[in-house]
């Protein structure tokens, strides 16, 4: 029997229990998968070395997935463009169902093997992309068969699956288990398997932006603000970083149009956004080797 379907001893007699006692055992449950992300560490670390690579070569990064699974997945690509800067345009989430199913996720959806291959192709996925599956069990047919198109076209291809010898995981570049114990509610990977999910997906993309330069002291220096919570956190980021006072960040990031990085090179004394920006360029985006460089001038 796959992990993902199996019993956990502990849940018999569950609904007899206290309240709180379900919520221990349900807390527990969540705690149990967060530790199971610790042994892939060193494949997510190569996936988002991979990542970064693609985004830095002007490739695309497209998710595929079904179910819980696909919530995950677009999760953490809805948010590439707001916290790291990643353009829109070459951020893919392949859901089975379409985004219709995100009203209601209909179970058949999943076994739809045509449509994840469609999607894939519709999204033009192919060499230079890199293409992340993610499945609980490992073996949804909709997401083995979207990985399976895009290695075809020349992607290359990451899994998480939270089975071992998972289908999905031996057909993968990069294979990512998460080696999830049963769930408190046996089958319900929403729950143990989808927090690990998350966790490895928010290490891989954050890490990516370590790679590509996009954090700097533990700043999102390559944020969209697009509104005035995101504004001011700018505004910090610039005081912070360039050691110049809130009035000077604000009056900087106006002359920037809002782009934290150059911002700050103005601050360390680059005359203009133009210099800034080819300077930039000449560093790949990463702001550390960039203020380095100024240093050295």
């Amino acid at each position: 029997m796959k992990n993902t379907e199996g019993v956990e001893s502990r849940s018999l007699g569950l609904d007899r229990q206290e309240p709180e006692s379900i919520l221990a055992l349900l807390l527990d449950g969540q705690s149990r998968a967060i530790d199971a992300v610790s042994s892939a560490t060193p494949q997510i670390a190569e996936a988002a070395r991979i990542m970064a690579q693609c985004v830095s070569e002007g490739g695309k990064l497209a998710y595929a997935a079904a179910g819980s699974s696909a919530l995950m997945a677009m999760a953490d690509s809805l948010e590439l463009p707001g916290t790291f800067g990643v353009p829109l345009e070459r951020v893919k989430c392949l859901i089975a169902g379409g985004m219709a199913s995100l009203s209601d996720l209909i179970g058949s959806t999943e076994d739809d093997e045509t449509q994840g291959a469609r999607d894939v192709a519709d999204a033009d996925v192919g060499a230079g992309d890199c293409l992340i599956c993610i499945s609980a069990s490992g073996s949804t047919r909709y997401t083995l068969a979207a990985l399976k198109a895009g290695a075809a076209a020349g992607a290359t291809t990451i899994a998480l699956a939270n089975n071992d010898g998972a289908p999905l995981l031996e057909a993968a570049d990069v294979a990512i288990l998460l080696p999830t114990p049963p769930e408190i509610i046996s089958g319900s990977t929403r729950l143990g398997a989808g927090t690990a999910q998350k966790a490895a997906l928010n290490l891989m993309s954050t890490l990516m932006a370590v790679h590509l330069g996009h954090v700097h002291d533990g700043h999102m220096v390559n944020l969209r603000a697009d509104n005035e919570k995101l504004n001011q956190r700018a505004c910090r980021i610039v005081t912070d970083i360039a050691g110049c006072e809130e009035a000077v960040s604000r009056e900087l990031l106006s002359r920037s149009e809002g782009s934290v990085k150059h911002a700050i090179l103005l601050a360390a004394g680059i005359p203009d956004l133009r210099s800034a920006d080819e300077m930039l360029s000449r560093h790949r985006g990463n702001l550390r080797n960039t203020l380095s460089a100024v240093k050295r001038a």
